[in-house]
């Protein structure tokens, strides 16, 4: 095992963070780490934008399901997918590009969630602990005016970072599911539900399978927030039509 995998496997969230600051230099190793990573065509479908405003920090600990740890980071990234500076620069050249949709979204976002794990990457070789914070896109309204976001361009991920708290250092990793579920072999494969209990149970342990599943789609899958961030990805895409 080198160095590299041993990283990936070992990072966990961190949401407790020290008072020590993010060095101007390795802060500019993450960032240059985020803008060379794979994306499609060279095309680099994402705008970072580095959040140094405390009040905009605070806000953003409320609207992102208020949590305080936000506005403690010491370096707040949001990876926005963007597709507007390239249908901008389309219509400045004279050629005459369709309105962006679906499709375009998704692969746009899926250029800026790269640069993000880039970024995640680098930041744990430097020491540096971090979190993703998914609830950058509920609220989508909100955070389109908080952050001036024109069209098509939304707000994909938002992670934060700092040297982690020695709480945070000791702390259990999560188990991961076993590779033979995760890993299908050339199609898809529909587990039935022997198998998904038997993937599942770990997380359960000595809660009970039945009563950790269903505390957990109530908590999770069922939650107010999960059907706001649903909502509010329909309406942000209304607005690409």
């Amino acid at each position: 095992m080198n160095e590299i995998t041993r990283s990936l496997k070992a990072r966990r969230s961190v949401r407790v963070f020290t008072e020590k600051e993010i060095d101007r230099g390795i802060k500019e190793e993450i960032l240059l780490c985020a803008v060379n990573a794979p994306t499609a065509g060279n095309q680099q479908l994402y705008t970072i934008l580095d959040i140094k405003d405390p009040a905009l920090l605070e806000r953003l600990s409320v609207t992102c399901d208020n949590q305080p740890f936000i506005k403690q980071s010491k370096l707040t990234l949001i990876f926005c997918a963007d597709f507007k500076k390239w249908y901008d620069a389309f219509r400045f050249s004279g050629s005459e590009p369709r309105c962006p949709e679906e499709g375009d979204l998704l692969l746009a976002v899926n250029d800026a969630l790269i640069a993000a794990q880039n970024a995640v990457c680098a930041a744990e070789s430097f020491g540096i602990g971090s979190c993703y914070i998914g609830d950058i896109m509920e609220n989508c309204e909100i955070h389109r005016e908080m952050l001036r976001l024109p069209k098509y361009v939304f707000p994909a991920a938002m992670i934060v970072f700092g040297y982690p708290a020695e709480s945070q250092i000791r702390r259990e990793k999560p188990e991961r599911a076993d590779m033979k579920h995760i890993v299908h072999t050339d199609t898809y494969r529909i587990m039935g539900e022997d198998e998904l209990r038997e993937l599942f149970s770990k997380k359960a342990k000595e809660k009970g399978y039945e009563a950790w599943m269903k505390a957990f789609c109530d908590r999770k899958y069922n939650s107010d927030f999960s059907k706001e961030m649903s909502r509010s990805v329909r309406e942000y895409l209304k607005d690409w039509e």
